[in-house]
């Protein structure tokens, strides 16, 4: 007899959730299709009671009414340990309430998955664990020294710069390294984010998309070029990018390689990695997304494929 999981998930208010394009939806929705009951709660209402890892939430359908998509019930206080499987799909900002639930997370049994491993996702931020592969990025530098990100900006024709800890093509900025307003906009940008900023060589291959590949338990399932719309260099597709139909190209193959054994090592399930060009710009791993776009592109529905994965973990 099949079982049927109990899975939770943290994750962003449902509300926000847009059904059309966010990976979670149709994670959910598979979840739900197989008959596992789903559990919803906001990090912020995960808490740390006499030793017990609680969260305060409710427990969701997903409707067909095109007017209402969600069905929720009413809010229950839950010990953690009662499910099978914590799936953390919550958007960064990378603070310290995103730190604190992570530390709550990691407390619990290991009878119950966490996916993606709370310590991993705390010890590589998106951006800075490109570092454990400097062969594979663009000249790069991570700083809230302005002397040094002038000078890095100066190093090359053009740089692109963009705060450390944001997400979605926020902030994103592109400089010639000959702007007398590089100064004042570094400093605008370290008072906004109060972060260091990541200065990086422009890649010029942006022109054929900032390519989104999605890995489950380090293998490759398929991957979505972000084509910036015409006088932009964001292609997230939070920020207007367009969804093009790819595959392995430029060196993505051998970065794909590279990457698995790294992502199996550290319970890293569910990846979405960013290259241009031949360079890997960023490895997202607390709420990638792109699903959605290579299922349409590619007649492929990846939602059964994490879930065939990942019920052979559980069981």
């Amino acid at each position: 007899m099949k079982k049927h999981f109990k899975i939770a998930i943290q994750m962003d208010p449902l509300e926000t959730i847009n059904p059309k394009e966010d990976s979670t939806f149709v994670i959910a929705k598979e979840a739900q299709d197989r008959g596992y009951k789903i559990f919803h709660y906001l990090p912020k209402d995960i808490s740390l009671k006499n030793n017990q890892v609680i969260a305060e939430g409710c427990y969701f359908k997903i409707l067909k009414n095109k007017k209402k998509i969600f069905k929720k019930e009413k809010k229950v206080t839950k010990n953690l340990e009662d499910f099978d499987c914590i799936l953390v799909r919550q958007d960064p900002p990378f603070n310290l309430d995103y730190i604190t639930s992570t530390y709550f997370l990691d407390l619990l049994d290991k009878k119950v998955l966490v996916l993606n491993n709370p310590t991993e996702i705390r010890n590589n931020p998106e951006k800075l664990s490109i570092f454990n592969f400097k062969n594979l990025m663009t000249k790069t530098i991570v700083s809230e020294n302005l002397n040094e990100i002038i000078k890095f900006i100066k190093s090359n024709q053009f740089t692109i710069l963009k705060p450390l800890y944001g997400n979605g093509g926020e902030g994103i900025e592109k400089v010639s390294k000959n702007s007398v307003d590089n100064k004042k906009l570094i400093l605008k940008m370290l008072n906004k984010y109060k972060s260091p900023i990541v200065a990086q060589k422009f890649i010029k291959e942006i022109q054929f998309g900032d390519r989104r590949i999605i890995l489950f338990d380090g293998e490759y399932m398929g991957s979505v070029a972000r084509i910036p719309k015409r006088g932009s260099i964001k292609a997230n597709f939070h920020s207007g990018g367009i969804a093009k139909k790819t595959g392995y190209v430029f060196r993505d193959k051998a970065i794909c390689l590279r990457l698995k054994s790294f992502l199996k090592k550290n319970d890293l399930f569910f990846a979405g990695i960013d290259v241009i060009g031949n360079y890997l710009t960023e490895i997202n791993i607390t709420s990638p997304t792109g699903i959605q776009e290579i299922n349409r592109l590619n007649n492929v529905r990846l939602e059964k494929v994490f879930w065939d994965k990942l019920e052979k973990k559980l069981n």
